[in-house]
């Protein structure tokens, strides 16, 4: 799997292409210098800012979004490509300018960090920071999705506000992980972590995990997604196990390496019939054992889609570098 499209839809509103005078994309969903559309209110869409390689300063675009939107009434900001140390040496860091604009983004809900597709970065690329400024920054926010590992850094934290938190990687930080346990969280309804691969940083294991799956610090989550993960069978077996899993309605063990073992151990566990939808697609189980997690499921939405072969002793990951 790559990941090749930019998003067009971000939290529940249409996404709108900040354009600046070097941009010289035409489109209806473009906003900004040189355009003769505005949108309705500053407000109605999902702000994304990007740079490109060799194209203008990331700090530049942000300073021109500043200066020519109604930020007041922003609610929903995507950051795009900002650029690559190992291309520039030097770039700006997007949650340092995030931060620093706390004054001129009194609303802002919701942040994807990190809306970069292959073409501009691999996924191992991206060079992330420490992300919990951002939620001391804006107290009131409430959805933030990061993209890329790299010198990614979580520390634990409270939210009274978040309700979802999604980290996309190759290979997550096992302190991101348990950061994420060790936070309070008492809004939070839904959390994905891409575990990845200990070829691009994943080290978690399921100890990392067990903030998590005890969801002490968790009372409203949902839906969990501990996916993309070399070490699936290992979660699978931790899942199956876990205080939180009663009160899910979703669950995800998709895009990883579950083989027939993790899958044996997911329902031989605790009952997963409550649940309304299991995901486990991208995987290398055998037809009998997708026969069996099927019938031991009745009237839970199952997704075994994307079956790799189970025949072979190459198990991988669906998103890596």
């Amino acid at each position: 799997m790559t990941i090749n499209e930019h998003l067009t839809e971000f939290a529940g509103k249409p996404v709108a292409n900040f354009r600046h005078e070097h941009d010289g994309e035409s489109s209806d969903d473009h906003y900004g210098s040189g355009s003769s559309d505005v949108p309705p209110s500053a407000g109605d869409v999902a702000w994304r800012l990007g740079t490109w390689f060799d194209g203008p300063d990331f700090g530049d675009v942000f300073r021109k979004f500043l200066e020519e939107v109604e930020t007041a009434e922003v609610t929903h900001l995507i950051i795009g490509y900002w650029g690559a140390s190992y291309d520039k040496g030097s770039v700006p860091d997007p949650v340092e300018l995030l931060v620093g604009a706390a004054n001129r983004l009194p609303v802002l809900r919701a942040v994807f960090l990190g809306d970069i597709v292959m073409e501009e970065a691999e996924i191992s690329w991206i060079e992330q920071s420490d992300v919990t400024r951002l939620f001391d920054a804006y107290p009131g926010l409430e959805h933030l999705e990061v993209r890329g590992g790299q010198g990614l850094v979580l520390r634990p934290l409270r939210s009274h506000t978040l309700r979802t938190l999604r980290l996309e990687s190759g290979g997550l930080p096992a302190a991101v992980v348990r950061a994420v346990g060790d936070s309070d969280l008492p809004a939070l309804e839904h959390l994905d972590l891409w575990l990845g691969t200990g070829n691009y940083g994943g080290d978690a294991t399921t100890a990392d995990l067990a903030g998590i799956l005890g969801g002490e610090r968790l009372p409203a989550l949902r839906h969990l997604g501990l996916e993309d993960a070399e070490i699936e069978d290992e979660v699978a077996s931790a899942v199956a196990g876990a205080p939180i899993v009663a009160r899910l309605t979703s669950l995800s063990l998709a895009m990883g390496t579950l083989t027939d073992r993790g899958a044996e151990s997911l329902i031989s566990g605790q009952p997963l019939t409550h649940l309304a939808r299991l995901d486990l697609h991208h995987h290398f189980l055998t037809d009998p054992t997708m026969d069996r997690v099927r019938s031991a499921l009745p009237g839970v939405e199952v997704n075994l889609d994307e079956r790799e072969s189970s025949d072979s002793d190459w198990l991988y990951v669906a998103v890596s570098e």
